[in-house]
């Protein structure tokens, strides 16, 4: 008794790892399908194709659906999918920077600047939210908030050259104009005859 109870105990581990390496091999090939059929431009194909083993609890399936109906111009659907593979994955810094895209083709930019937020507190150096935060607050004349932002990208990127301008820009916006003269000379190190550096420099004087 004991020996076909090892038997069968054997038989079931075998026909789920079977089954498993089955799955996993037919993911892979659904994908590689996709992949084909975007870079043809064909995007309705490539959806189709991963939507034929769509697994609601795949955070994989769900980021793929929405980056290709982004793709598609589909934007509306693509921020479902995103926000399926965020609530899967709650820490995914790439599934939120993946929907950004469509909200801010849709014009939605309080979502855009709450999922920023939200990878800023997962990662509050991420240099790329904060100076997308302070993008956004310095577009809204918010230069105090877009001030905070930008900082922290400047402190990490002392010589970057986004950083560095929308940061003279908002110090001297915020009425620092030695600061401001200061990071636009710095810009003019990047950028020699920068227009926009130059524009301020000459607002200052």
């Amino acid at each position: 008794m004991k020996y076909n109870t090892k038997k069968s105990i054997i038989a079931v581990a075998i026909y789920f790892i079977a089954n498993g390496l089955f799955a996993q091999t037919n993911l892979e090939t659904v994908f590689s399908n996709s992949y084909k059929s975007e870079t043809a431009g064909k995007y309705s194909d490539a959806i189709k194709a991963v939507k034929e083993v769509y697994d609601e609890k795949s955070y994989e399936i769900n980021l793929r659906i929405a980056y290709l109906n982004y793709e598609a111009g589909l934007f509306t659907e693509s921020t479902t999918y995103y926000e399926k593979a965020i609530s899967l994955m709650p820490y995914s810094i790439e599934a939120r920077f993946g929907y950004v895209l469509p909200a801010a083709a849709l014009g939605n930019w309080d979502k855009v600047l709450n999922q920023y937020f939200e990878i800023v507190k997962i990662d509050p150096q991420n240099t790329k939210a904060n100076y997308r935060i302070g993008s956004i607050y310095y577009g809204r004349k918010d230069y105090a908030n877009s001030f905070k932002y930008l900082e922290k990208v400047v402190n990490v990127y002392p010589f970057d050259y986004d950083g560095l301008l929308l940061y003279a820009w908002a110090n001297f916006q915020l009425g620092k104009t030695k600061e401001a003269k200061l990071l636009f000379e710095k810009v003019l190190l990047l950028s020699p005859r920068d227009k926009s550096a130059l524009e301020g420099l000459g607002l200052i004087k």
